[in-house]
Protein backbone atom coordinates (compact mmCIF):
# COMPACT_ATOMS: atom_id res chain seq x y z
CA UNK A 1 0.00 0.00 0.00
CA UNK A 2 1.05 3.71 -0.67
CA UNK A 3 0.93 6.47 1.48
CA UNK A 4 -2.25 7.94 -0.98
CA UNK A 5 -4.10 4.66 -0.59
CA UNK A 6 -3.92 4.87 3.31
CA UNK A 7 -7.00 4.13 4.76
CA UNK A 8 -7.19 5.63 8.32
CA UNK A 9 -9.26 2.98 9.76
CA UNK A 10 -5.73 1.03 9.63
CA UNK A 11 -3.58 3.74 11.74
CA UNK A 12 -4.17 1.98 14.73
CA UNK A 13 -2.44 -0.07 17.58
CA UNK A 14 -2.61 -3.56 16.37
CA UNK A 15 -4.44 -4.73 19.77
CA UNK A 16 -7.48 -2.35 18.80
CA UNK A 17 -7.58 -5.51 16.09
CA UNK A 18 -6.82 -8.22 18.48
CA UNK A 19 -9.43 -7.35 20.90
CA UNK A 20 -11.68 -6.43 18.70
CA UNK A 21 -11.62 -9.96 17.11
CA UNK A 22 -11.40 -11.39 21.04
CA UNK A 23 -15.01 -9.50 21.94
CA UNK A 24 -16.15 -10.37 18.97
CA UNK A 25 -15.47 -14.89 19.38
CA UNK A 26 -16.67 -14.46 23.34
CA UNK A 27 -19.62 -13.12 22.80
CA UNK A 28 -19.04 -9.20 23.60
CA UNK A 29 -19.47 -7.51 19.99
CA UNK A 30 -22.51 -6.05 21.31
CA UNK A 31 -21.70 -4.97 24.93
CA UNK A 32 -22.13 -1.64 25.47
CA UNK A 33 -19.10 0.13 26.84
CA UNK A 34 -18.09 4.01 28.19
CA UNK A 35 -14.89 5.25 27.44
CA UNK A 36 -12.86 8.44 28.70
CA UNK A 37 -10.34 10.50 27.11
CA UNK A 38 -8.69 12.66 29.62
CA UNK A 39 -5.00 13.75 30.64
CA UNK A 40 -3.14 13.64 33.54
CA UNK A 41 -0.89 16.67 34.05
CA UNK A 42 -0.32 20.11 32.14
CA UNK A 43 2.77 20.03 29.84
CA UNK A 44 5.37 22.84 31.46
CA UNK A 45 3.90 22.69 35.19
CA UNK A 46 0.99 24.89 33.24
CA UNK A 47 -2.06 25.71 34.92
CA UNK A 48 -4.68 24.40 32.25
CA UNK A 49 -4.37 23.10 29.11
CA UNK A 50 -6.35 23.66 25.65
CA UNK A 51 -8.51 20.79 23.90
CA UNK A 52 -7.75 20.96 20.23
CA UNK A 53 -8.66 18.00 17.66
CA UNK A 54 -12.02 17.58 17.70
CA UNK A 55 -12.86 18.70 14.24
CA UNK A 56 -10.48 15.84 12.76
CA UNK A 57 -11.49 13.10 14.82
CA UNK A 58 -15.39 14.50 13.45
CA UNK A 59 -14.11 13.72 10.12
CA UNK A 60 -12.46 10.38 11.05
CA UNK A 61 -15.16 9.05 12.54
CA UNK A 62 -17.55 9.68 9.83
CA UNK A 63 -15.38 8.08 7.07
CA UNK A 64 -14.15 4.87 9.45
CA UNK A 65 -14.59 1.83 7.29
CA UNK A 66 -12.33 -0.76 6.27
CA UNK A 67 -12.07 -1.59 2.32
CA UNK A 68 -10.99 -5.13 0.75
CA UNK A 69 -6.70 -4.26 0.85
CA UNK A 70 -7.47 -3.83 4.44
CA UNK A 71 -9.36 -6.96 4.63
CA UNK A 72 -6.99 -9.01 2.78
CA UNK A 73 -4.02 -7.78 4.94
CA UNK A 74 -5.61 -8.79 8.00
CA UNK A 75 -6.37 -12.07 6.86
CA UNK A 76 -3.24 -12.78 6.11
CA UNK A 77 -1.85 -12.08 9.43
CA UNK A 78 -3.53 -15.48 10.29
CA UNK A 79 -4.94 -14.02 13.66
CA UNK A 80 -8.49 -12.71 12.99
CA UNK A 81 -11.93 -15.24 12.29
CA UNK A 82 -13.47 -14.63 9.02
CA UNK A 83 -16.89 -13.84 10.77
CA UNK A 84 -14.74 -11.02 12.29
CA UNK A 85 -13.17 -9.91 9.04
CA UNK A 86 -16.67 -10.04 7.64
CA UNK A 87 -18.17 -7.90 10.23
CA UNK A 88 -14.66 -5.51 9.35
CA UNK A 89 -16.14 -5.25 5.90
CA UNK A 90 -19.26 -3.45 6.61
CA UNK A 91 -18.22 -1.90 9.93
CA UNK A 92 -19.37 1.34 10.54
CA UNK A 93 -19.30 3.72 13.82
CA UNK A 94 -22.84 3.26 15.78
CA UNK A 95 -22.28 4.88 19.37
CA UNK A 96 -22.66 7.74 20.55
CA UNK A 97 -19.69 10.62 21.35
CA UNK A 98 -19.73 13.80 23.76
CA UNK A 99 -16.63 16.01 23.74
CA UNK A 100 -15.65 19.96 24.63
CA UNK A 101 -15.51 21.96 22.06
CA UNK A 102 -12.21 23.04 20.88
CA UNK A 103 -10.62 25.79 22.49
CA UNK A 104 -11.88 24.92 25.74
CA UNK A 105 -9.46 25.34 28.25
CA UNK A 106 -9.67 21.89 30.22
CA UNK A 107 -7.63 20.29 33.69
CA UNK A 108 -6.35 17.11 34.39
CA UNK A 109 -8.57 14.00 35.17
CA UNK A 110 -12.01 15.61 33.26
CA UNK A 111 -12.67 14.10 30.00
CA UNK A 112 -12.25 16.12 27.08
CA UNK A 113 -14.40 13.19 25.02
CA UNK A 114 -16.82 10.51 26.65
CA UNK A 115 -17.71 8.00 24.02
CA UNK A 116 -20.22 5.58 24.59
CA UNK A 117 -20.42 2.63 22.35
CA UNK A 118 -20.22 -1.33 21.23
CA UNK A 119 -16.67 -2.72 22.72
CA UNK A 120 -15.32 -3.16 19.33
CA UNK A 121 -16.80 0.08 17.70
CA UNK A 122 -15.18 2.48 20.99
CA UNK A 123 -11.94 0.52 21.05
CA UNK A 124 -10.82 0.64 17.16
CA UNK A 125 -11.53 4.57 18.36
CA UNK A 126 -8.49 4.84 20.77
CA UNK A 127 -5.07 5.19 18.41
CA UNK A 128 -6.81 7.90 16.26
CA UNK A 129 -8.49 10.00 18.81
CA UNK A 130 -5.43 9.87 21.21
CA UNK A 131 -2.94 11.24 18.68
CA UNK A 132 -5.10 13.54 17.45
CA UNK A 133 -6.28 14.92 20.82
CA UNK A 134 -2.51 14.37 22.16
CA UNK A 135 -0.67 16.50 19.38
CA UNK A 136 -3.59 19.14 19.02
CA UNK A 137 -4.22 20.11 22.40
CA UNK A 138 -0.44 20.23 23.14
CA UNK A 139 0.42 22.63 20.15
CA UNK A 140 -2.60 24.78 21.11
CA UNK A 141 -1.78 24.61 24.87
CA UNK A 142 1.99 26.12 24.06
CA UNK A 143 0.65 28.66 21.52
CA UNK A 144 -1.21 29.75 24.28
CA UNK A 145 1.71 30.12 26.73
CA UNK A 146 3.84 31.75 23.64
CA UNK A 147 0.79 34.03 22.85
CA UNK A 148 0.57 35.27 26.48
CA UNK A 149 3.87 35.85 26.76
CA UNK A 150 3.94 37.92 23.98
CA UNK A 151 1.74 40.57 25.76
CA UNK A 152 -0.96 41.69 22.84
CA UNK A 153 1.90 41.45 20.17
CA UNK A 154 1.74 38.86 17.17
CA UNK A 155 3.19 35.40 17.08
CA UNK A 156 3.31 33.82 13.92
CA UNK A 157 3.78 29.99 13.71
CA UNK A 158 7.20 29.22 11.67
CA UNK A 159 8.03 25.40 12.61
CA UNK A 160 7.28 23.33 9.43
CA UNK A 161 10.83 22.55 8.70
CA UNK A 162 11.39 21.42 12.36
CA UNK A 163 8.32 19.53 12.67
CA UNK A 164 7.55 15.57 13.19
CA UNK A 165 6.38 14.74 9.68
CA UNK A 166 3.58 16.75 7.45
CA UNK A 167 0.39 15.93 9.46
CA UNK A 168 2.50 17.69 12.09
CA UNK A 169 3.05 20.38 9.91
CA UNK A 170 0.04 21.44 9.04
CA UNK A 171 -2.28 20.47 12.19
CA UNK A 172 0.27 21.90 14.60
CA UNK A 173 -0.61 25.36 12.32
CA UNK A 174 -4.25 24.66 13.27
CA UNK A 175 -3.62 24.08 16.57
CA UNK A 176 -1.21 26.80 17.14
CA UNK A 177 -3.69 29.38 15.66
CA UNK A 178 -6.23 27.73 17.79
CA UNK A 179 -4.09 28.65 20.68
CA UNK A 180 -3.61 32.48 19.69
CA UNK A 181 -0.89 32.73 17.14
CA UNK A 182 -2.06 35.28 14.31
CA UNK A 183 -0.58 33.39 10.99
CA UNK A 184 1.66 31.04 9.76
CA UNK A 185 4.41 30.11 7.20
CA UNK A 186 2.81 26.95 6.17
CA UNK A 187 1.13 27.46 3.14
CA UNK A 188 -0.90 23.94 2.63
CA UNK A 189 -2.69 25.21 6.49
CA UNK A 190 -3.89 27.90 5.11
CA UNK A 191 -5.15 26.47 2.08
CA UNK A 192 -6.75 23.87 3.73
CA UNK A 193 -7.79 26.02 7.42
CA UNK A 194 -7.67 29.07 6.23
CA UNK A 195 -5.00 29.86 8.91
CA UNK A 196 -3.44 33.27 6.68
CA UNK A 197 0.09 32.02 5.67
CA UNK A 198 2.97 34.65 5.34
CA UNK A 199 6.71 35.03 4.84
CA UNK A 200 8.40 37.08 2.61
CA UNK A 201 12.48 35.92 2.47
CA UNK A 202 15.44 33.94 3.75
CA UNK A 203 18.79 34.66 3.63
CA UNK A 204 19.90 33.03 0.72
CA UNK A 205 17.49 36.26 -0.95
CA UNK A 206 19.69 38.26 0.17
CA UNK A 207 22.84 36.09 -0.68
CA UNK A 208 21.56 35.23 -4.73
CA UNK A 209 22.74 39.52 -5.47
CA UNK A 210 25.88 41.07 -5.41
CA UNK A 211 24.53 43.10 -2.60
CA UNK A 212 22.37 43.54 0.48
CA UNK A 213 21.37 47.08 -0.91
CA UNK A 214 20.57 45.25 -4.65
CA UNK A 215 18.26 42.60 -2.97
CA UNK A 216 16.30 44.77 -0.78
CA UNK A 217 15.76 46.72 -3.75
CA UNK A 218 14.89 44.28 -5.88
CA UNK A 219 12.34 43.02 -3.35
CA UNK A 220 10.65 45.97 -2.60
CA UNK A 221 10.13 46.56 -6.08
CA UNK A 222 8.94 43.52 -6.80
CA UNK A 223 6.44 43.12 -3.33
CA UNK A 224 6.01 47.19 -2.10
CA UNK A 225 3.22 46.01 0.25
CA UNK A 226 4.70 43.14 1.95
CA UNK A 227 8.11 44.27 2.50
CA UNK A 228 9.63 43.04 5.33
CA UNK A 229 13.52 42.69 4.76
CA UNK A 230 15.76 40.17 6.34
CA UNK A 231 18.64 42.31 8.00
CA UNK A 232 21.10 40.36 9.37
CA UNK A 233 22.75 38.75 6.75
CA UNK A 234 25.97 40.36 7.10
CA UNK A 235 25.91 42.96 9.66
CA UNK A 236 22.73 44.01 11.33
CA UNK A 237 23.28 47.44 12.69
CA UNK A 238 26.07 48.76 10.26
CA UNK A 239 24.33 47.45 6.75
CA UNK A 240 21.41 45.91 7.22
CA UNK A 241 18.86 48.29 8.37
CA UNK A 242 20.66 50.88 7.01
CA UNK A 243 19.94 49.49 3.64
CA UNK A 244 16.59 48.60 4.61
CA UNK A 245 15.55 52.86 5.48
CA UNK A 246 17.73 53.84 2.22
CA UNK A 247 15.61 51.29 0.21
CA UNK A 248 12.06 52.28 1.48
CA UNK A 249 13.05 55.94 1.20
CA UNK A 250 13.77 55.45 -2.83
CA UNK A 251 11.28 52.69 -3.42
CA UNK A 252 8.64 53.09 -0.91
CA UNK A 253 8.06 56.64 0.13
CA UNK A 254 7.26 57.87 -3.52
CA UNK A 255 4.75 55.04 -3.73
CA UNK A 256 3.06 57.02 -0.48
CA UNK A 257 3.51 53.55 1.55
CA UNK A 258 4.16 53.81 5.18
CA UNK A 259 3.90 50.25 6.62
CA UNK A 260 6.82 48.00 5.81
CA UNK A 261 9.04 45.38 8.23
CA UNK A 262 12.37 44.14 9.13
CA UNK A 263 13.26 41.22 10.45
CA UNK A 264 16.40 39.51 12.87
CA UNK A 265 16.70 36.28 13.07
CA UNK A 266 20.01 36.29 15.40
CA UNK A 267 21.82 38.18 17.58
CA UNK A 268 21.27 39.97 20.44
CA UNK A 269 17.62 40.76 19.90
CA UNK A 270 17.11 42.94 22.92
CA UNK A 271 19.73 45.23 21.86
CA UNK A 272 19.37 44.83 18.16
CA UNK A 273 15.44 45.72 17.91
CA UNK A 274 16.37 48.69 20.89
CA UNK A 275 19.13 50.36 18.43
CA UNK A 276 16.82 48.86 14.79
CA UNK A 277 13.81 51.03 16.67
CA UNK A 278 15.52 54.32 17.29
CA UNK A 279 17.20 54.08 13.61
CA UNK A 280 14.16 53.77 12.34
CA UNK A 281 12.36 56.44 14.19
CA UNK A 282 14.91 58.89 13.41
CA UNK A 283 14.65 57.93 9.87
CA UNK A 284 10.64 58.63 9.71
CA UNK A 285 9.78 54.84 9.82
CA UNK A 286 7.94 55.22 12.52
CA UNK A 287 5.50 52.34 11.27
CA UNK A 288 7.95 50.14 10.14
CA UNK A 289 7.11 46.47 12.00
CA UNK A 290 10.39 44.66 13.84
CA UNK A 291 10.18 41.13 13.55
CA UNK A 292 12.48 39.06 15.38
CA UNK A 293 12.82 35.09 15.19
CA UNK A 294 14.98 32.23 16.10
CA UNK A 295 15.10 30.08 18.80
CA UNK A 296 12.03 31.69 20.74
CA UNK A 297 9.62 30.20 23.56
CA UNK A 298 7.38 31.45 26.28
CA UNK A 299 10.48 32.16 28.89
CA UNK A 300 12.76 33.74 26.21
CA UNK A 301 9.97 36.21 24.44
CA UNK A 302 9.25 37.75 28.27
CA UNK A 303 13.35 38.23 28.99
CA UNK A 304 13.32 40.08 25.81
CA UNK A 305 10.21 42.33 26.82
CA UNK A 306 11.44 42.57 30.20
CA UNK A 307 15.05 43.49 28.90
CA UNK A 308 12.79 46.40 26.72
CA UNK A 309 13.33 44.89 23.42
CA UNK A 310 11.56 46.57 20.40
CA UNK A 311 9.37 43.68 18.82
CA UNK A 312 6.30 43.93 17.18
CA UNK A 313 5.81 40.43 15.50
CA UNK A 314 7.48 37.16 17.25
CA UNK A 315 8.38 34.15 14.68
CA UNK A 316 8.59 30.96 16.99
CA UNK A 317 9.15 27.73 15.21
CA UNK A 318 10.89 24.50 16.57
CA UNK A 319 10.42 25.26 20.51
CA UNK A 320 6.55 25.76 19.81
CA UNK A 321 5.55 23.23 16.44
CA UNK A 322 7.54 20.21 18.79
CA UNK A 323 6.45 21.64 22.04
CA UNK A 324 9.89 20.92 22.50
CA UNK A 325 10.14 22.01 26.64
CA UNK A 326 7.58 19.08 27.06
CA UNK A 327 6.54 17.21 23.99
CA UNK A 328 4.04 14.66 25.46
CA UNK A 329 0.38 15.44 25.73
CA UNK A 330 0.42 12.60 28.13
CA UNK A 331 -3.56 11.73 27.48
CA UNK A 332 -5.09 8.42 28.16
CA UNK A 333 -8.45 6.59 26.60
CA UNK A 334 -9.69 4.39 29.83
CA UNK A 335 -12.75 2.06 30.03
CA UNK A 336 -15.67 3.85 32.84
CA UNK A 337 -18.03 1.75 32.68
CA UNK A 338 -19.94 -0.82 30.81
CA UNK A 339 -23.78 -1.75 30.25
CA UNK A 340 -24.81 -5.11 31.61
CA UNK A 341 -27.73 -7.10 29.61
CA UNK A 342 -30.41 -5.62 31.14
CA UNK A 343 -29.01 -1.96 29.99
CA UNK A 344 -28.15 -0.79 33.88
CA UNK A 345 -24.31 1.19 34.02
CA UNK A 346 -21.69 -0.62 35.75
CA UNK A 347 -18.77 1.08 36.66
CA UNK A 348 -15.15 0.30 35.76
CA UNK A 349 -12.26 1.76 37.39
CA UNK A 350 -8.52 1.20 36.33
CA UNK A 351 -6.30 1.17 39.72
CA UNK A 352 -2.43 1.93 40.30
CA UNK A 353 -0.12 2.20 43.23
CA UNK A 354 1.10 5.66 41.45
CA UNK A 355 -2.42 7.31 42.50
CA UNK A 356 -2.53 9.45 39.87
CA UNK A 357 -3.19 6.65 37.07
CA UNK A 358 -6.76 5.75 39.06
CA UNK A 359 -9.04 6.71 37.14
CA UNK A 360 -12.74 8.54 37.46
CA UNK A 361 -15.22 5.29 36.93
CA UNK A 362 -18.99 5.91 35.51
CA UNK A 363 -20.63 7.51 32.84
CA UNK A 364 -20.53 11.26 33.60
CA UNK A 365 -20.99 15.28 33.19
CA UNK A 366 -18.50 17.68 33.67
CA UNK A 367 -19.51 21.39 34.68
CA UNK A 368 -17.88 24.39 34.89
CA UNK A 369 -19.18 26.98 37.42
CA UNK A 370 -18.99 30.77 36.46
CA UNK A 371 -19.23 33.56 39.09
CA UNK A 372 -22.89 35.73 38.17
CA UNK A 373 -20.74 39.11 39.31
CA UNK A 374 -17.13 38.86 37.66
CA UNK A 375 -17.46 35.66 34.63
CA UNK A 376 -14.76 34.04 36.23
CA UNK A 377 -14.46 30.27 36.07
CA UNK A 378 -14.63 28.97 39.59
CA UNK A 379 -14.72 25.63 39.32
CA UNK A 380 -15.11 22.12 37.32
CA UNK A 381 -17.59 19.49 38.85
CA UNK A 382 -17.84 15.74 37.76
CA UNK A 383 -20.99 14.09 38.66
CA UNK A 384 -22.83 11.03 37.36
CA UNK A 385 -24.47 11.35 34.14
CA UNK A 386 -28.10 11.47 36.19
CA UNK A 387 -27.30 14.26 38.11
CA UNK A 388 -28.88 17.73 37.86
CA UNK A 389 -26.66 20.72 39.36
CA UNK A 390 -28.75 23.21 40.95
CA UNK A 391 -26.69 26.78 40.56
CA UNK A 392 -28.92 28.64 42.59
CA UNK A 393 -27.63 26.92 45.93
CA UNK A 394 -24.16 26.57 47.96
CA UNK A 395 -22.11 23.99 47.08
CA UNK A 396 -18.40 22.96 48.28
CA UNK A 397 -15.49 21.98 46.56
CA UNK A 398 -12.66 20.13 47.36
CA UNK A 399 -9.42 21.02 46.16
CA UNK A 400 -7.80 18.01 44.66
CA UNK A 401 -4.80 17.87 45.39
CA UNK A 402 -5.64 18.44 48.96
CA UNK A 403 -8.87 17.19 50.25
CA UNK A 404 -9.53 18.87 53.50
CA UNK A 405 -8.99 22.36 51.59
CA UNK A 406 -12.73 22.96 50.62
CA UNK A 407 -14.67 25.99 48.33
CA UNK A 408 -17.70 27.39 48.83
CA UNK A 409 -18.94 28.33 45.77
CA UNK A 410 -21.97 30.29 45.29
CA UNK A 411 -24.02 32.45 42.83
CA UNK A 412 -22.78 31.00 40.26
CA UNK A 413 -24.02 29.68 36.27
CA UNK A 414 -23.31 25.96 35.96
CA UNK A 415 -22.97 25.34 32.33
CA UNK A 416 -22.05 21.45 30.52
CA UNK A 417 -18.76 21.14 28.72
CA UNK A 418 -19.40 17.86 27.58
CA UNK A 419 -21.32 18.51 24.30
CA UNK A 420 -23.02 15.61 22.12
CA UNK A 421 -21.13 15.38 18.33
CA UNK A 422 -22.51 11.85 17.29
CA UNK A 423 -25.68 10.29 18.28
CA UNK A 424 -26.39 6.52 16.81
CA UNK A 425 -23.27 7.22 14.86
CA UNK A 426 -24.94 10.36 13.36
CA UNK A 427 -22.96 13.55 13.36
CA UNK A 428 -25.47 16.11 15.49
CA UNK A 429 -22.94 18.70 16.06
CA UNK A 430 -22.43 21.96 13.66
CA UNK A 431 -18.57 22.27 13.72
CA UNK A 432 -17.69 26.05 14.03
CA UNK A 433 -15.06 27.75 11.87
CA UNK A 434 -11.66 27.98 12.71
CA UNK A 435 -12.27 31.74 13.28
CA UNK A 436 -14.90 31.02 15.91
CA UNK A 437 -13.34 28.28 17.61
CA UNK A 438 -9.98 30.68 17.75
CA UNK A 439 -12.61 33.47 19.24
CA UNK A 440 -14.18 31.17 21.54
CA UNK A 441 -10.86 30.07 23.12
CA UNK A 442 -10.02 33.68 23.79
CA UNK A 443 -12.88 34.43 25.31
CA UNK A 444 -13.19 31.33 27.67
CA UNK A 445 -8.87 32.00 28.89
CA UNK A 446 -10.43 35.34 29.93
CA UNK A 447 -12.27 33.73 32.16
CA UNK A 448 -9.71 32.17 34.20
CA UNK A 449 -8.11 33.94 36.89
CA UNK A 450 -4.69 35.39 36.27
CA UNK A 451 -3.37 33.05 39.24
CA UNK A 452 -4.05 30.04 37.16
CA UNK A 453 -2.35 30.95 33.65
CA UNK A 454 0.74 32.22 34.97
CA UNK A 455 3.45 30.09 34.29
CA UNK A 456 5.27 29.62 37.20
CA UNK A 457 3.46 28.08 40.17
CA UNK A 458 -0.23 28.78 38.99
CA UNK A 459 -3.04 28.20 41.18
CA UNK A 460 -4.42 24.95 41.62
CA UNK A 461 -7.71 24.99 39.79
CA UNK A 462 -10.34 23.64 41.77
CA UNK A 463 -11.67 19.78 39.79
CA UNK A 464 -14.00 18.37 41.93
CA UNK A 465 -16.19 15.03 42.30
CA UNK A 466 -19.93 15.31 43.14
CA UNK A 467 -20.28 13.13 46.58
CA UNK A 468 -22.14 10.41 44.68
CA UNK A 469 -19.22 9.45 42.15
CA UNK A 470 -16.96 10.14 44.98
CA UNK A 471 -18.56 7.41 47.08
CA UNK A 472 -18.86 4.91 43.54
CA UNK A 473 -14.72 5.30 43.44
CA UNK A 474 -14.58 4.77 47.32
CA UNK A 475 -16.57 1.57 46.72
CA UNK A 476 -14.25 0.06 43.82
CA UNK A 477 -11.47 0.89 45.48
CA UNK A 478 -12.58 -1.28 49.14
CA UNK A 479 -13.34 -3.80 46.28
CA UNK A 480 -10.56 -3.57 44.76
CA UNK A 481 -8.64 -4.35 47.66
CA UNK A 482 -10.62 -7.51 48.52
CA UNK A 483 -10.27 -8.30 44.76
CA UNK A 484 -6.69 -8.62 45.36
CA UNK A 485 -6.81 -10.63 48.51
CA UNK A 486 -9.64 -12.88 46.73
CA UNK A 487 -7.43 -13.43 43.17
CA UNK A 488 -8.35 -10.55 41.29
CA UNK A 489 -12.03 -10.77 40.58
CA UNK A 490 -13.76 -7.92 39.46
CA UNK A 491 -16.96 -7.02 41.28
CA UNK A 492 -17.62 -3.73 40.23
Amino acid sequence: MTKDKLNLAMLCDFYELTMGNGYFNCGMRDRITYFDVFFRRVPDGGGFAIAAGLEQVVEYVKDLHYNDEDIEYLRSRNLFSEEFLEYLSTFRFTGDIWAVPEGTPVFPGEPLMVVRAKAIEAQLLETYVLMTFNHQSLIATKASRICRAANGRAVLEFGSRRSHGIDAAVSGARAAYIGGCAGTACTVADQLYGVKAGGTMAHSWVQMFESEYEAFKTYCEIYPHNATLLVDTYNSLHSGVPNAIRVFNEVLKPLGITKCGIRFDSGDLAYLTRTARKMLDEAGWTECAITCSNSLDEFVIADLLHQGAEIDVFGVGERLITARSEPVFGGVYKLVAVEDKEGHIKPRIKISENIAKITNPHFKKLYRFYANDTGKALADYLCLYDEVVDDSSTMEIFDPEATWKRKEVYDFTAKELLVPIFQKGELVYSLPSLEEVRAYCAHELDTLWDEVKRFDNPHNYYVDLSQKLWDIKNDLLMRFGKARRSGGKNEG
